[in-house]
């Protein structure tokens, strides 16, 4: 009878040249399998495992072959969670709503929905990463029983545990096997995070090593400042910009993806504060708030937080010798400005003065240029009795703002004069 083991005599082992060519094959397999990971800075992996470590659910959105599913499988192992795939768009409805099951006495005990295989593993071992792979190539069935796992973690009669994270990917519909876009009720229950390959990584994965998924070490100590600060943040914008709160984009596209509403405002403030906690990079923060509520809101949610911690003009001016200015152009000329505006609003030659110490500090620690505009304006400020502080002459190189202060002031009283007399003929003509 043929065998694919030769015979040898008792007690010697077989020459490896006779070996089983399939165990040969999977000998180089597990070569080619064998890598390790290394510490690496990647910021849509650190955003996808800080909405992972706050508990809320993750759509990774990305072409074919991009590498969703090696990422989710890499992440399952560096946390130590078992990973769970089910394939959405091969499932029935009843396969997430629950199957029904007929009792001893459904007249009386009802008829209760038996969760599916899976589902049952995942709650006997308390923890675990669900991943919900071709989200897109689920139909609107399935999808619609899909809204209360994804939000309430709901099988059936079964509830997963608190230690069952959720993670979902998707290829654009007109990337998809037969896609379809995703509902607004369900899209709105994920933090989506668009998922791109880099280059480098990819060049040293295949050589071996790939990024390292680690969970946000959170500082303790920043706890209530960080939940704090996300308070601020988004019910200051919220304050200040009503019509965000609740927005359902027009297009059915963009109603597949992120969009505001009170629950993914939840969600945000719940990001906030964990990247607060975590010390992350604004651009990871920008991944994250702008993947729960959409580009637009999300950059004016960020470009709000930029201005909470401007300095307080009041204490600029108080001790402008020794004022910290932030580094970015845009935030130093938002500071300068809200001085200048301080200033007018209570004029005084003590402020007046302070506030040219404070340009000039401007020029000495950063870029001449933006301190043109609030010179100007303050130069107009300046009173008939008010001296010109010699602190303007350190300003004449970059904006020679020591010959036009008494010109500019005397521009901005005849283009008030001739405001008002226009205004009063106006008034005269009717």
């Amino acid at each position: 009878m043929p065998t694919d083991t030769p015979f040898t005599p008792t007690g010697t082992l077989p020459d490896p040249a006779d070996a089983p060519q399939l165990d040969v094959a999977g000998a180089l397999l597990a070569l080619l399998r064998d890598a390790t990971t290394e510490p690496r800075a990647d910021e849509q992996l650190e955003a996808l495992t800080l909405a992972v470590a706050a508990d809320l659910p993750v759509l990774l959105w990305g072409e074919p072959g991009i590498g969703k599913t090696a990422a989710l499988t890499q992440l399952a192992t560096a946390l130590d969670l078992p990973l769970t795939t089910v394939i959405a768009s091969v499932h029935e409805p009843s396969d997430f709503s629950g199957l029904p099951i007929v009792g001893d006495d459904p007249a009386e005990r009802g008829v209760p929905m038996a969760p599916p295989d899976w589902a049952v593993r995942l709650v006997r071992a308390g923890r675990g990463l669900l991943f919900l792979d071709e989200l897109s190539t689920a139909a609107p069935a399935v999808q619609a029983a899909l809204l209360r796992l994804v939000l309430e973690r709901r099988i059936g009669a079964l509830r997963l545990p608190p230690g069952v994270r959720i993670v979902a990917a998707a290829n654009p519909r007109s990337s998809a096997a037969d896609g379809w876009e995703l509902s607004p009720p369900l899209a709105n229950r994920f933090v989506h995070l668009r998922w791109t390959h880099d280059h480098e990584v990819v060049v040293r994965g295949l050589g071996g090593t790939w990024p390292r998924a680690t969970l946000p070490r959170l500082d303790r100590e920043r706890l209530p400042a960080a939940v704090d600060f996300a308070r601020r943040a988004v019910c200051g914008l919220l304050a200040a910009r009503p019509g965000l709160v609740h927005r359902l984009p027009s297009s059915e596209t963009s109603r597949g993806g992120p969009w505001p509403s009170p629950r993914s405002w939840e969600m945000t403030l719940c990001l906030i504060a964990f990247a607060t906690a975590a010390g992350s990079s604004r651009e990871v923060l920008s991944l994250l708030v702008r993947g729960t509520v959409g580009d637009g809101p999300g950059l004016e949610l960020l470009a709000s937080m930029d201005r909470m911690d401007l300095p307080d003009p009041e204490t600029l001016l108080a001790d402008p010798a020794g004022a910290t200015l932030p580094e970015r152009g845009d935030l130093r000329q938002a500071v300068l400005d809200g001085v200048v505006a301080a200033v007018r609003a209570r004029p005084d030659k003590s402020r007046w003065d302070a506030a040219w110490a404070l340009l000039v500090r401007a020029v000495e620690t950063g870029a001449p240029d933006l301190v043109v505009v609030p010179a100007t304006t303050l130069a107009t400020l300046r009173r008939d009795d008010w001296d010109v502080p010699a602190s303007i002459e350190r300003l004449a190189g970059a904006v020679s703002l020591s010959r036009r202060a008494d010109p500019a002031a005397a521009r901005a009283a005849s283009a008030s004069a001739s405001a008002s007399a226009s205004a009063h003929g106006a008034r005269a003509g009717r």
